[in-house]
């Protein structure tokens, strides 16, 4: 069975940084596209940043620059790190994977169960 594993949440003023991680867990034959996703309050939820197994990034406009999202295939695990955080990036937090369970069964989507990031003084 496959689980994604989440780290890195918390508490953190305006402007500073930190690091989500995520490992998938269980059976993996082989995977795709990871990345992190965000909810807020009242809104939906939104791409953060993905990378492809082959290591492209992708951004969205709110963290482009001053974000960068990381892979190690090996461990099948991504590392997202965030800098000059600010208010609006308080949300929850969701790791998201592509991932192949077994050579017989397909790709499926996984979710985390969430990480919260808090921007606050």
């Amino acid at each position: 069975q496959v689980q994604l594993v989440e780290s890195g949440g918390g508490l953190v003023q305006p402007g500073g940084s930190l690091t989500l991680s995520c490992a998938a867990t269980g059976s993996v034959f082989s995977n795709n596209d990871m990345g992190w996703y965000r909810q807020a309050p009242g809104k939906q939820r939104e791409l953060v940043a993905s990378i492809t197994n082959y290591g492209a990034p992708n951004y969205s406009d709110s963290v482009k620059g001053r974000s960068t999202i990381t892979r190690d295939n090996a461990k099948n695990a991504i590392n997202l790190q965030m800098n000059s955080l600010n208010p609006e990036d308080t949300a929850l937090y969701y790791c998201h994977a592509w991932i192949k369970p077994s050579r017989t069964l397909p790709m499926n989507s996984y979710w985390g169960q969430g990480t919260q990031v808090t921007v606050s003084s």
